[in-house]
Formats: structure tokens, C-alpha cells, sequence
């Protein structure tokens, strides 16, 4: 049994969707990151970079943070959507790697900059709708004579696709990338794909959520780790 620390941002769903393609069976545990939840002790203990998702596998034991790390994970114990060949595995994990540097922090930025800022900053707006824009270029030519990222489906399909569903939050019109929207539309149709997705949709924070996930130097998480297992000793 799998258990997924769970909040339904992009890199949350990515792991959902997972889990529902290799059949592996799991249990969801929602992380309210709008309200400090990943600030928990027993949170911190199994993913001491407060963020989501995380997986604990009660078959070893083994806790998982970081999305493309879980990834890997759970292709290698299910034996799926993760190739055995060297250069087969070589071409997958260079594109789960590009998600993971390029396409997941950069349309990160553009969300914040775009939706989520508490002021309009023009040059952030620009630059981050533009580096997105680059970057589903990217995907677009390589998408002109692959029908996946890496070939077949694969983990870096399943890592990227999650991020290319909020286009519009990232000032892009899938319309402009032909081969991208096929392989999107693709994606979408897949069973295991609408299952997980199905798990929930992210939603843009209040004031108070502002407080918990943006401006998080070292001092105020230690502040906020204290301030919740103050809350739970006090329960």
C-alpha cells in the first residue's frame, strides 16, 4: 500500500495519475497547504522540505519526497512506464529531468506572477509567459515526429502533461502548438489519466494561504513547525 501526501497542485496530480496507471493500489492523506498543514511535525518527519507530494510505502517502509524522484520510484517497483534499456531509460529520464528544471519551475513562476501575485509586476508577467512559451516549443518540435516525449508512454509524459493542463493560466493557447495538443488530448483520454486527475483541482489561495506557501525564509518554517506542534500538543 502506497500512502500519498496529497494536495492537487500540478506535481500532486502528476503522482495521482501514477498510481493510477501502474495499478498500484494507495491512500490518499490531503495536505491543506493553503492552511499550513505541511508545517506538521509528522509531516516534516517524512519530507523535511515542506512541500507536496510525498509517498510512504508501507510494503518497505520507504518514504519518497519530490515529485520526479517518486516518479522513478514507483515506475521501478511496478515495472512500468519506466524502459529497462539504458538509452530507452537515458531519453525517458532526460525529459522527466527537463520537467523537473525547466517546464515545472517556470510555469510555477508564470501561475504566481500571473494568478496568484498580490500585485501585477509586468517584467515577472513577461518573462515567465514568455520562458513558458519557449519551453512548449520545446515540446513541440519534439512532439512533431514522437508520438510521446520519449517514445512511448511513458513517466515523462505523465510528469509534463499535469503542468500543460493550466495553458491558459500560463498565457498560452494550445491552438499554437499543434503537435502539443494532440499529445495532450491523448493523454486526457486515458482512463488511469482521468482518475487521477479526478482526485482534485488546484485552487487559488486566500491572504491566509498567501502566509503559508510564498516568502518562507529558513527562521519563519522553523516558526511555523513550532506554532503546529504547539497546536497538536495543545489538542
Amino acid at each position: 500500500m502506497i500512502e500519498l501526501y496529497f494536495y492537487p497542485s500540478p506535481n500532486g496530480l502528476k503522482i495521482a495519475i501514477m498510481l493510477e496507471e501502474c495499478g498500484l493500489p494507495y491512500e490518499v492523506h490531503p495536505v491543506n497547504i493553503g492552511r499550513g498543514e505541511q508545517f506538521r511535525p509528522e509531516y516534516l518527519a517524512i519530507n523535511p522540505n515542506n512541500k507536496i507530494p510525498t509517498i510512504v510505502d508501507q510494503d518497505t517502509g520507504t518514504s519518497v519526497f519530490e515529485s520526479g524522484a517518486i516518479l522513478i520510484y514507483l515506475a521501478d517497483k511496478s515495472g512500468q512506464f519506466l524502459p529497462a534499456g539504458i538509452e530507452e531509460r537515458t531519453r525517458v529520464m532526460t525529459w522527466l529531468f527537463w520537467q523537473v528544471g525547466g517546464l515545472g519551475p517556470m510555469a510555477g513562476q508564470a501561475h504566481h506572477f500571473r494568478a496568484f501575485a498580490l500585485e501585477k509586476v509586468p517584467y515577472g508577467i513577461e518573462r515567465y509567459t514568455q520562458e513558458c512559451n519557449r519551453l512548449y516549443g520545446v515540446m513541440e518540435r519534439q512532439l512533431s515526429d514522437h508520438p510521446f516525449l520519449a517514445g512511448d508512454y511513458s513517466i515523462a509524459d505523465i510528469a509534463c502533461w499535469p503542468w500543460v493542463v493550466p495553458h491558459e493560466r500560463q498565457g498560452q493557447n494550445l491552438d499554437d502548438f499543434p503537435n502539443l495538443k494532440r499529445w495532450f488530448e491523448t493523454i486526457r483520454e486515458r482512463p488511469g489519466v482521468q482518475r487521477g486527475f479526478a482526485l482534485g483541482h488546484e485552487t487559488q489561495m486566500d491572504r491566509e494561504g498567501y502566509r503559508f506557501l510564498y516568502g518562507q525564509p529558513a527562521a519563519m518554517v522553523d516558526e511555523q513547525a513550532a506554532g503546529a506542534a504547539q497546536k497538536e500538543n495543545t489538542k
